[in-house]
């Protein structure tokens, strides 16, 4: 995928918001591949957490290297990728980052081909960040930096993380774009269509890794298991994280959303990327159609 490339005048023009979710983001590559598939071109993003990750390095034009990279991760490669720490949150996120930063190179945001925006949010001054200048991964590692999970980043002298406390999928920063359409994916759609490898998972009762008893949604243990602090945590960040996104996406209504159930995946499960990378592209495919049946 090239954003860089010359379009043919016929394509319409979207913008993109892309949602905050963890490991479910790997959506977002599958919704782009099938945008482009279906004869779209992407004028601009503005992403949050995972959003901002994915939307950034398909800004970039690497996000072929990167689908590559994450479909090969294994459960003990996820686990290798963690730097723990106990100051400010459980993990630093230098050593994800840096991994990435080797594996894509780096750019300046307003040096993309493509306008970017990564969603933060200044925890002190309690308000939202768009960050549209200065290294792309200093943007994305503000945007990822879940509280309590990751270290919040500083950047020009502000404290930031995660940009899904204030803005969940940011419609916001894509209003005055010059496009045809503005699609957003949000990842907190509603639940009950569970991954196939997820099921089988839970009806093999197979036991969790270290990441899993940490950060483990509570649908995906037996009922009879007394949910632990960060998985309380975890899961009432994802219920506030779902009714902000709904009245966000209320206040500034796309002209097509694209809805992603909330409990297809854990927040650390990127070893299903594959599954995840197809289950957006599904999800995409659907959308458009109904879309296209809205257009005639």
């Amino acid at each position: 995928m090239n954003p860089a490339a010359p379009e043919p005048a016929s394509r319409p023009v979207v913008a993109l918001a892309l949602g905050a979710g963890g490991a479910k983001g790997l959506a977002h590559i599958g919704a782009l591949e099938e945008l482009e598939r279906q004869g779209y071109a992407v004028g601009a993003i503005a992403g949050t957490s995972m959003g901002a990750l994915i939307g950034g390095i398909y800004a970039m034009g690497k996000l072929d290297v990167y689908r590559d990279w994450v479909c090969q991760l294994a459960r003990l490669d996820v686990l290798r990728l963690v730097d723990w720490t106990f100051r400010g949150g459980l993990i630093k996120g230098e050593k994800i980052i840096g991994t990435l930063r080797e594996l894509i190179g780096d750019a300046r945001i307003e040096e993309l081909p493509l306008a970017f925006t990564a969603v933060a949010t200044d925890i002190d001054r309690e308000r939202e960040v768009w960050l549209s200048r200065g290294q792309l991964f200093d943007a994305i590692r503000a945007s990822i930096a879940i509280p309590t999970v990751f270290r919040p980043y500083l950047l020009e002298g502000r404290r930031l993380v995660d940009g899904a406390l204030l803005n969940p999928v940011p419609v916001t920063p894509l209003i005055r774009e010059r496009v045809d359409h503005v699609i957003a994916v949000s990842l907190d759609g509603p639940t009950g269509r569970r991954a196939p490898e997820q099921d089988a998972d839970a009806s093999a009762g197979q036991r969790p890794g270290l990441l899993g008893r940490l950060f483990a949604h509570g649908e995906d243990k037996p009922r009879v298991h007394e949910p632990g602090v960060l998985e309380l945590l975890t899961h009432a960040m994802d219920l506030m994280q779902s009714n902000l996104s709904r009245l966000r996406l209320a206040a500034y209504e796309p002209d097509l959303l694209i809805e992603i159930p909330r409990d297809v995946a854990a927040t650390y499960e990127f070893y299903r990327a594959r599954e995840l990378i197809e289950l957006g592209r599904q999800h995409t495919r659907e959308a458009l159609e109904r879309f296209a049946e809205r257009q005639r």
